[in-house]
């Protein structure tokens, strides 16, 4: 409830921070598409002013194959054979000399039969059918273009080719001015561009676009993200700070009312407790002489001092004395304890091992109730290992204060129930009355202490860890 409470009173924040989260990413998504055409527009112009180029190319290549290859190579030989070593290199001689300067990475001129009869590689030279659909639709009388790329395969998805190539097709004709006839077509000529360093450079340019609007969108994220984050967190704080004070109201007024309720009935219970006792151990002495073997008055005491020690929680809870400050030392509580639990100890297979730091401070406690927290804990600890292991103790100091942290090899907490086990009458044990934990938290706080349980991260058990200031801030009282 009280969550439901504090988000109702920080959601306008909320709501004004998932719209503005929206409206940049909106915006960002905006950026990134029209980048995107942006980049798309000029590879669009980058390959066709390389076809038109490469159309340009070819028609001047035309122009000086057919003036100064075809008419005199037929006026001198009769007829073409690029096979003869004298016409093939006539051809290379004019196709370089043509293409000199020019950016051609590759040429090839297939006849109508779709074999190069000239390259630029003369391996080429002979091949057949390795036009494609290029030459074909060059045949036709239409000049025509095809985009290669290759790249890993996330690369070409992506616009991040490794390696581009625009082909062109177009077909080679005869000169009008010299026939009579409309130019017959004598062959197809292939050219080969690399545009990869082209294309690279847009791709750079479109990381940067996109790096650009990203870091522009993030930062301003940031700054949003911190803005709102401050005013939650003064409304949050500022709403913590009154749900504690009314928790704190409240938990007082039922206190005070259990408190004076257990206070009342406690008396009432303990005469008669005590009398049924004192008659038990009575009955204990006749019943040892009579009859040895019976345990009836022995269980009877048992129960008897098992029910005052419950009521003795009772009191400690709802009733809690204030704590007489003196200087003390933590380490010697925590001998006291172990020292009173020695027998117990080594009966049932418990090591506790001790460890202090160097000139730890005297603290301001209540000696006899920190003595009562940590024995509580250790019982805890103790019942939480029915088949013995080791308890550890470490006891340490920083800037904030002293350190102390008990730690088990039981079995842990269950992560579900880890937020009830402050909650007054809480136990997961067959016998207790689920104070002992509340009772250690009364009696760290009322010391200006705090406590706190976890879960060990290394092995199995818990790690309670209580942080005590060095100059507690006076009480009120």
């Amino acid at each position: 409830m009280q969550k439901n409470l504090l988000d109702d009173r920080i959601k306008p924040f909320r709501l004004v921070r998932y719209f503005t989260i929206v409206s940049l990413a909106a915006i960002l998504i905006g950026a990134i598409l029209l980048s995107i055409l942006n980049v798309h527009w000029a590879k669009s112009m980058h390959l066709k002013k390389s076809e038109d180029y490469a159309l340009v190319l070819i028609e001047n290549l035309n122009h000086q194959i057919f003036l100064q290859f075809v008419i005199p190579v037929v006026l001198k030989f009769g007829k073409i054979e690029l096979s003869n070593p004298e016409q093939f290199e006539r051809m290379d001689t004019i196709v370089r000399s043509t293409l000199h300067s020019f950016k051609a990475d590759m040429v090839n001129i297939y006849d109508i039969n779709n074999i190069i009869s000239y390259s630029f590689d003369k391996n080429m030279v002979g091949k057949k059918n390795l036009g494609g659909t290029g030459f074909e639709y060059a045949l036709t009388g239409s000049p025509t273009s095809k985009l290669v790329q290759r790249g890993d395969f996330w690369m070409i998805p992506l616009g991040f080719p490794k390696e581009s190539w625009l082909i062109t097709y177009a077909p080679l004709r005869a000169e009008r001015q010299f026939l009579r006839i409309t130019g017959p077509i004598l062959g197809v000529i292939e050219i080969v561009q690399d545009i990869s360093e082209d294309y690279q450079s847009i791709m750079h340019y479109q990381t940067r676009v996109l790096i650009t609007c990203t870091t522009v969108m993030s930062m301003l994220l940031i700054v949003m993200i911190i803005v709102v984050k401050h005013g939650e967190t003064i409304i949050h704080q500022r709403n913590l700070e009154q749900l504690q004070l009314k928790e704190k109201l409240a938990h007082a007024e039922r206190l005070s009312s259990l408190g004076g309720m257990v206070a009342g009935i406690s008396h009432e219970i303990r005469n008669p407790l005590g009398i049924i006792k004192s008659s038990a151990e009575l009955l204990k002495k006749k019943a040892a002489i009579q009859d040895p073997s019976n345990t009836i008055p022995d269980i009877i005491v048992e129960e008897s001092n098992r029910l005052n020690n419950i009521i003795t929680d009772f009191l400690n809870y709802a009733k809690p004395r204030e704590p007489h400050f003196i200087l003390c030392r933590i380490e010697d509580i925590i001998e006291k304890n172990v020292a009173f639990l020695a027998t117990q100890l080594e009966q049932n297979g418990f090591v506790i091992e001790r460890s202090y730091a160097e000139n730890l401070p005297e603290l301001t406690l209540d000696p006899d109730m920190t003595y009562q927290a940590i024995l509580n804990i250790l019982m805890n600890a103790m019942e939480a290992m029915p088949s013995g292991g080791e308890i550890t103790i470490a006891a340490t100091m920083d800037e904030r204060g002293v350190h102390i942290d008990i730690l088990d090899q039981g079995d842990g907490i269950e992560n579900d129930i880890m937020n009830q086990i402050w909650d007054p009458f809480f136990t997961c044990k067959e016998k207790g009355t689920g104070l002992g934990l509340g009772i250690v938290k009364n009696i760290i706080e009322s010391q200006h202490g705090t406590v706190g349980i976890t879960n060990r991260s290394d092995r199995s058990g818990v790690k309670v860890h209580i942080e005590i200031p060095v100059q507690p801030e006076k009480d009120n009282h």
